[in-house]
């Protein structure tokens, strides 16, 4: 069945934070209308949840069905796999300026183009792996300002896990959060093979231990858009 399509727009603006222009794909649904107010949906890796992750097609599907609120989803690209990680690894020299770019420059850029509702509890920030624990550390950071948090497969370290055991705002945040079983041997962008299992699985527990509502679960695969994309139906569905 063919679904009233919504339109991806590019724009583009200049972040003082991070100095450079930044693109930005932004999803509108077919039945847009500045008289009805959007919830936010923001996504790490932006170019990959459109082309990979097919997130706008399943977004017509969702609202035609009326599965899911009225929702405006921000694709956030990367250049290159360098900028990806300068941008998104917890030990990337962008990493802080990025945080507070996604805060305190696109945030009150999309309040004020669209007709959103303005509050942290309508905001979500989305990506996988390295995407994912750059959106953990944001919306721990602010908590006040992205209440929600959907994490596929996310890289995780010590310092993801102190952000996590100092974490005040739980009763703020709502987090979605899955990893493969076969994550064990995952080869990253700077040439090494490391388990990303384990690592997610302490995680759990340390987000299990905090006043955070929070859905985690275990998916039969690998570290893979074969895998994170059938995800997102029931991601939207559950945040949306």
């Amino acid at each position: 069945m063919q679904y009233p399509k919504g339109t991806i727009k590019e724009y583009s603006f200049h972040s003082s934070e991070l100095q450079e222009t930044m693109q930005l794909l932004i999803y509108l649904p077919a039945n847009f209308s500045p008289l009805f107010k959007y919830s936010l949906l923001i996504a790490q890796d932006g170019r990959d949840y459109f082309q990979l992750g097919r997130i706008g097609r399943l977004a017509d599907e969702l609202l035609f069905r009326q599965e899911i609120e009225n929702l405006i989803i921000v694709g956030v690209p990367y250049k290159n796999v360098q900028d990806r990680r300068r941008k998104y690894h917890p030990d990337g020299d962008q990493n802080h300026q990025y945080i507070r770019f996604l805060a305190h420059e696109l945030v009150p850029f999309l309040d004020m183009e669209f007709p959103t509702y303005q509050m942290g509890s309508t905001r979500a920030l989305i990506g996988d792996s390295l995407g994912a624990t750059v959106s953990l550390m944001t919306a721990l950071h602010y908590p006040h300002s992205f209440g929600k948090v959907l994490l596929q497969s996310p890289y995780v370290d010590e310092q993801i896990y102190n952000l996590v055991d100092n974490f005040k705002g739980g009763q703020l945040v709502e987090i979605y959060h899955i990893i493969g079983t076969q994550e064990t041997e995952v080869n990253t962008t700077d040439g090494k093979v490391k388990d990303f299992l384990s690592p997610n699985r302490v995680l759990a527990k340390k987000i299990q231990a905090k006043p955070i509502t929070y859905f985690f679960e275990e998916f039969d695969g690998t570290h893979t858009w074969t895998y994170w994309q059938p995800d997102l139906k029931r991601a939207l569905k559950m945040f949306f």
